[in-house]
């Protein structure tokens, strides 16, 4: 298994996009639009996890994610996903610790995410910080990391 880290110009771009298009979770569709239009800033980027040339998984280190953009929070991680055929092999805490490596190589001390699952990101060290609208109008648990 490698983790890669991706802009548009990276020959896996498009895989990973059409694994995200058709992977179980709906958000896949939502994040392969966003790669394919190239909403992206120039530092962000798309991690994936691949098992020789085929995507296991993904994630995302952005601005804001879905953080209102209200909050003077950034970088936030996003869009973790790891088809089911791969989990429990901890695809998605490789692909988390990529970005934090990603993120301190770029100059950030901290590192966010937002989700609604109870005792994920704690087990990777994020401390919960509070509940934050997203950009959908939503309360939603904020965490932080410090790097």
């Amino acid at each position: 298994m490698e983790i890669k880290i991706l802009t548009n110009t990276h020959e896996k771009w498009e895989s990973v996009a059409t694994f995200a298009e058709n992977c179980s979770w709906r958000a896949g569709k939502y994040l392969a639009n966003l790669m394919r239009i190239n909403s992206f800033k120039d530092w962000e980027r798309v991690f994936a996890a691949f098992d020789g040339d085929d995507p296991m998984g993904f994630c995302t280190l952005t601005e804001k994610d879905e953080l209102d953009p209200k909050y003077p929070y950034s970088p936030l991680i996003g869009f973790v996903f790891v088809d089911e055929s791969f989990r429990g092999r901890r695809i998605s805490e490789k692909m988390i610790h990529k970005a934090i490596e990603y993120s301190r190589s770029i100059g950030y001390n901290k590192i966010y995410v937002m989700s609604s699952e109870k005792g994920l990101y704690e087990k990777y060290g994020f401390v919960y910080i509070g509940d934050y609208e997203n950009i959908y109008n939503e309360k939603e648990q904020l965490f932080m990391l410090g790097i």
